[in-house]
């Protein structure tokens, strides 16, 4: 029986022992014990600039440093939306719509955003708008971006939408999105769509270029992941607080953490447990923490012929029986996270619980036996940093399934190592992707159309949700996406998932806090559920 993960030569060991070295080195110097210890109301959106409450907005100046766990690898949001990244593209370049913290989107650029038929949507832009050049916002600008997100190769938001909006311009501010079945949370959705003048704008994430947000592009470094951006004194809006904010990232936690604690950094996202528990010990740090709407899954991939084992439910969900997620909760994540109960996060609207993940090694045996599985050998993918603690927690995992006669190995994809040809299968074979889905509309359709929405078309480019298509689901998707009465569409919703939890689409899930370390001189700092804050209102002391 197999009793160690195999490893396959990629840069994820050395990662793993430079890890190890931080964590034991962040644990001495903070001298930490254990390691494991329909119609939007128009005031919704910023205030004009010409608004007496913006007098004198920004006075208070000041620089503000980020460090993130990822490279940022753009000022765009096409193809890559991890959820740290969204506080600094937003900051930059907006969208006609943003999801507040209610979780409910609020107007933006546009003035109003209007079900006016049960297919179409009408669309008035704000007259005060305009570009850090003060160049207009157009309604051609928006046509352009609407329909580059839809042009991009394996786009994330794009695949969020059950159909790409028709756009009709109806006159110099205005213009309609129809669709060919009602899809009653448009409003939401192009809360993703990050606007850039139309001449400018490419099918591809953007480092550069104009935006109509609080900060402009200063300097950009998309190898280093290095930015700097100034307060746009041309903001339609209320003007930033913050005259400077430097973005940078820094792969070794324990290198995070240290500089946090030394002051060389205001703000560092995406910890793992145990260097927030250290981080509450320090006086001069805070450690926030909210519930998140992000669902980390280990997927299996759909893509298995027939005749292979993870091609059968009943294989899937013996494997589940192997994994004691409470140890590992306790353990390694120290209760920061809460094992799912369904298929997307509980923080969703229209989430319905669909069962629990079970441990039960004896059960996983006597599954696998039934079906006729011995000697299964899984491989398992992610991208360097997808979650807190990825490779400590997919090794335990690989213990786990040792203990049922089942070998893991572990392959590690390298920050910008091209994840999204390996999740298309085009970079090689895998089985089980450990992955984290953000949402940021605040709504369980969007998880449920983008992870379970595939279709035959879809998958002939290879752009479903890991090879995942069951037409039955999508029709109930559809009929929920088409439903403006929200009973009846919440319980489609329910069906759907209930559907989707039957097929066992994941080993095991879960959903973690939202947890963000910052300074203490950093005020005015709301981290909202979808783990993402307004940079604009964030003020620093001396």
């Amino acid at each position: 029986m197999p009793q160690q993960p195999a490893l396959l030569p990629t840069s994820d060991q050395p990662t793993r022992e430079v890890s190890r070295r931080s964590i034991l080195k962040l644990a001495s110097l903070a001298g930490a014990g254990a390691l494991f210890a329909p119609a939007l109301a128009a005031c919704a959106g910023p205030k004009s600039a010409n608004s007496p409450s913006t007098a004198g907005a920004g006075a208070a100046g000041g620089s503000l440093s980020i460090v993130l766990n990822r490279n940022l690898v753009s000022l765009d949001n096409k193809l890559n939306q991890y959820d740290a990244a969204v506080t600094v593209q937003r900051a930059v370049r907006e969208a006609l719509t943003k999801i507040g913290d209610d979780l409910k989107p609020e107007l933006v650029l546009a003035e109003s955003f209007t079900q006016t038929k049960p297919t179409e949507w009408t669309v008035k832009l704000r007259s005060d708008i305009h570009y850090s050049d003060k160049s207009p916002v157009t309604v051609e600008d928006v046509e352009t971006a609407l329909k580059l997100y839809f042009q991009v190769k394996a786009g994330y938001v794009a695949s969020q939408f059950p159909e790409q909006p028709s756009f009709t311009k109806v006159d110099d501010k205005t213009f309609t999105l129809t669709t060919k079945v009602p899809v009653v949370t448009l409003d939401s959705l192009m809360s993703n769509i990050l606007i850039t003048p139309a001449k400018d704008n490419k099918a591809e994430e953007l480092s550069n270029g104009l935006g109509t947000g609080p900060f402009v592009i200063t300097t950009a470094d998309t190898g280093t992941g290095t930015y700097k951006l100034t307060r746009n004194d041309n903001y339609w809006g209320e003007k930033a607080k913050l005259q400077e904010v430097n973005v940078s990232y820094q792969e070794e936690e324990g290198a995070r953490v240290i500089a946090i604690t030394s002051g060389q950094a205001d703000v560092i996202d995406t910890i793992t447990p145990e260097s927030a528990a250290s981080l509450k010990t320090n006086a001069d740090v805070d450690v926030i923490e909210t519930p998140g709407t992000r669902l980390i899954h280990l997927f299996y991939n759909f893509r298995k012929p027939a005749g292979h084992p993870l091609a059968d439910p009943k294989v899937r969900e013996a494997l589940t029986y192997a994994i004691d997620h409470d140890s590992l909760i306790k353990a390694l994540m120290n209760n920061q996270v809460s094992s799912a109960e369904g298929v997307v996060p509980k923080t969703l609207a229209g989430y319905v619980k669909t069962g629990d993940y079970v441990y039960n090694q004896a059960k996983a045996k006597q599954l696998l036996a039934a079906a006729g599985v011995s000697d299964l050998k899984l491989t398992f993918i992610w991208e360097d940093s997808e979650f807190a603690g990825a490779s400590r927690v997919l090794e335990a995992i690989s213990q786990m399934l040792a203990a049922v006669g089942v070998t893991a190995t572990l392959k590690m994809i390298p920050k910008g190592g091209e994840i999204n040809a390996w999740r298309r299968g085009e970079a090689g074979d895998w089985d089980v992707l450990a992955n984290g889905y953000g949402n940021q509309t605040g709504l369980a359709l969007t998880n449920l159309v983008g992870q379970y929405g595939g279709t035959p078309a879809k998958e002939k480019t290879k752009d479903t949700y890991q090879g995942y298509v069951f037409p039955d689901i999508v029709a109930l998707l559809d009929k929920a996406g088409a439903e403006a009465d929200e009973a009846k569409r919440n319980d489609l919703l329910k069906q759907a998932q209930e559907k989707i939890w039957a097929t066992w689409p994941a080993l095991w899930a879960w959903t973690p806090n939202n947890v963000l370390a910052k300074r203490k001189r950093v005020s005015t700092l709301k981290l909202r559920a979808i783990n993402s804050y307004d940079l604009g209102a964030v003020t620093v002391s001396a």
